[in-house]
């Protein structure tokens, strides 16, 4: 639902032509999912990761529609599916058949758990739960908690976009296509990085500790006068800067807190000592101090906040994507900026299905 969208869209922010396959009829299933919908009457969800495509409306259910589907591989680039392991080599579109028709196609198949798992299905709220993410989300006496949007899905949707690069990469090289395969449990293993290693390489599970970091300290949320500040400390000279800030530029002196692997054992302590100082003034005034100090800190922002911070900073995040008939519609730049050949904003999401014919050649569809 949204790991194949979300790479096919990055593709299409970098020039491809993308040929978006849809159920006729009702579509792509995000399309219903709200709200939010935008004044359109438009899922949201589905705006979020459907620009730079045209939707052709095909059954694949049909010899009619499995027949064009094939058509359109024959001049592609690149093939992107995000079904169930095996359902599109029951459509005669599996990638040994559409191989035959294409040596040089890069064939890219998402799946939840891998091609061996069957019928699994792979949903982002599983995969946080199956894959060990909640267990490390979440205050400690709470409950096990799903990160806020379906990050596992989008780091799957990297990942494929990662793999399908590397594999035009050798196919320009070659003049030989191959087989990219993503699953979403991997890519989470893969994504939890220091947790991961601690596991295979310490022989440590870790724990939830809220908003604390495992290794580094202070590296979490602190009340103060008006609500939260984040103070992100990651060495040494940060810790001295902030002390200094608080005025008690004793506590980097203290054998306790001096080095952060002291730190991280006495944390307990550590947050009593700054909660004390930080509580008499408000989270923005904090951060500009701290800022100032260059000690990584800052008040807790909700989205509009967050989007004002990126303007603020020159990053302009929102761009305005062309749609048919004027119907504009804004969305999150990419974060991806390059000097030659920058991430372009050319279509809007399709407003309705089959809002493209189907090309006689064309360059990627997923």
């Amino acid at each position: 639902m949204l790991a194949g969208p979300f790479a096919t869209m990055m593709l299409g922010d970098l020039g491809a032509e993308v040929i978006k396959l849809e159920r006729p009829g009702s579509g792509d299933e995000t399309r219903s999912w709200g709200p939010p919908f935008d004044d359109a009457g438009t899922a949201t969800y589905f705006l979020a990761v459907n620009r730079n495509k045209r939707s052709v409306a095909l059954d694949l259910g049909t010899a009619e529609g499995r027949d064009r589907a094939r058509s359109l591989a024959r001049g592609a680039d690149v093939v992107i599916e995000n079904f169930r392991p095996g359902l599109m080599d029951s459509f005669g579109l599996g990638y040994e058949a559409l191989r035959a028709d294409n040596p040089r196609l890069v064939y890219c198949a998402i799946t939840g758990f891998g091609a061996a798992a069957g019928e699994l299905p792979g949903y982002d709220l599983l995969i946080q739960a199956l894959g060990g993410l909640m267990s490390i989300t979440g205050d400690p006496d709470g409950p096990p908690t799903k990160v806020g949007v379906a990050l596992v899905d989008v780091l799957a949707g990297l990942f494929a976009t990662t793999g399908i690069l590397a594999a035009l990469r050798h196919r320009d090289a070659s003049g030989e296509g191959q087989r990219v395969d993503v699953d979403l449990l991997s890519s989470l293993l893969a994504a939890l990085v220091n947790q991961g290693a601690a596991f295979t390489a310490g022989g440590v599970v870790p724990e939830r500790l809220g908003n604390r970091h495992p290794s580094i300290a202070p590296y979490e949320l602190f009340a103060c006068a008006d609500g939260e500040l984040a103070v992100a400390v990651g060495n040494d000279r940060q810790f001295a800067s902030l002390c200094d800030c608080l005025g008690a530029p004793e506590l980097a002196a203290d054998p306790r807190f001096a080095a952060n692997t002291a730190r991280v054992s006495n944390r307990a302590a550590l947050t009593e000592e700054l909660e004390r100082r930080l509580h008499d003034r408000p989270a923005a005034a904090w951060a500009e101090i701290l800022t100032l100090a260059r000690v990584p800190a800052g008040a807790v922002n909700d989205i509009a906040g967050a989007f004002a911070l990126a303007h603020r900073l020159g990053l302009d995040p929102i761009v305005t994507v062309p749609g048919a008939g004027g119907r504009d519609v804004r969305l999150t730049r990419s974060p991806i900026r390059l000097s030659a050949t920058p991430p372009s904003y050319r279509l809007a999401p399709p407003a309705t299905l089959g809002d493209a014919e189907a090309p006689g050649e064309t360059h990627w569809f997923g």
